[in-house]
């Protein structure tokens, strides 16, 4: 892709979509984050081969294409940022983890400022398959951005015309996919205190035996652990397209309450292994934490 690229939050996707994309597809590829003077963000960044500044605007000049990756919290504070520098006519992709009422309002942003917005859906954790990532296109330029961003070798599917189809369906699956991550916290810490963590999982695999229930409950808490921040944000956002909906957000709103309680812990995910990972988590939980809880459920 010859035209100038900008990645608005140079973290985890940011990082791993440049590494994909190479300097052959993306030459002009600049970054943008407000950790920019960090020193692991520097370090980054060259190891890369770009340059990543703490304000949109040195990211933005000469770009057509902005990828904005910042968290979910953030997502429109980034597009009220860049609205100042945003080029003409520049296709702004929003790839946060977002309502489709907060995508929308970006969109109107970035739309009063000149750009093109797209919402941006990322389907799956990118480490993997980095830009092959499964992404989902949707909005009035859905379209035009499949186009030009062909030459960068993504996966891309236009789901719809509409700014807020493709957050709507990240947000939804949302709730069965991190909903499930607090459930296996709250079902298999409790079975490891008590001490019959075996049992249960021999229970649920003869339940379900599609699943290695101990690899993924072992799964789940990593997934807790080391990105329960940024999955926190996502959840609340979550609770706010279900009440766009008109409907309870009753197990997303306590999902986001777990997500964050596992990732203010501070605990390295260590092996791989499902009892040394929840012993490592429930000596941060002292028994007595439970008791807010529990009279909250009387």
């Amino acid at each position: 892709m010859q035209q100038g690229i900008a990645l608005i939050g140079f973290g985890e996707a940011g990082r791993t979509f440049a590494a994909g994309w190479g300097s052959g597809a993306a030459p002009g590829l600049r970054a943008c984050d407000l950790r920019a003077a960090e020193p692991g963000l520097q370090e980054a960044a060259q190891a890369a081969g770009i340059t990543c500044h703490s304000h949109p605007g040195p990211a933005l000049a000469g770009a057509a294409v902005a990828f904005c990756l910042v968290t979910a919290d953030q997502a429109l504070a980034a597009a009220r940022t860049a609205a100042d520098v945003l080029p003409a006519g520049l296709l702004w992709l929003d790839g946060n983890s977002c309502a489709p009422g907060t995508k929308r309002r970006a969109a109107a942003v970035i739309e009063a400022a000149g750009g093109r917005y797209v919402d941006l859906a990322v389907m799956a954790p990118v480490a993997a398959r980095r830009h092959r990532t499964p992404c989902l296109l949707a909005g009035p330029q859905a379209v035009a951005a499949a186009e030009a961003l062909a030459p960068l070798g993504m996966d891309l599917r236009v789901v719809g015309s509409r700014v807020g189809d493709a957050s709507a369906i990240k947000m939804l699956r949302s709730v069965m996919i991190k909903g499930f991550e607090a459930l296996t916290a709250e079902c298999l810490l409790a079975a490891r205190r008590a001490g019959v963590e075996g049992e249960v999982l021999a229970s649920l695999q003869a339940s379900d035996p599609g699943w290695n229930w101990q690899a993924r409950g072992a799964y789940n808490l990593e997934r807790m652990l080391a990105h329960g921040t940024r999955r926190a944000a996502e959840m609340r956002e979550v609770v706010r397209t279900l009440a766009d909906l008109g409907l309870p957000a009753r197990m997303s709103a306590a999902a986001a309450e777990w997500q964050d309680q596992l990732a203010a812990l501070h605990v390295a995910p260590g092996p791989d292994d499902l009892a040394s990972r929840a012993d490592r988590i429930l000596a941060g939980l002292p028994a007595g934490d439970a008791e807010g809880s529990a009279s909250a459920a009387q």
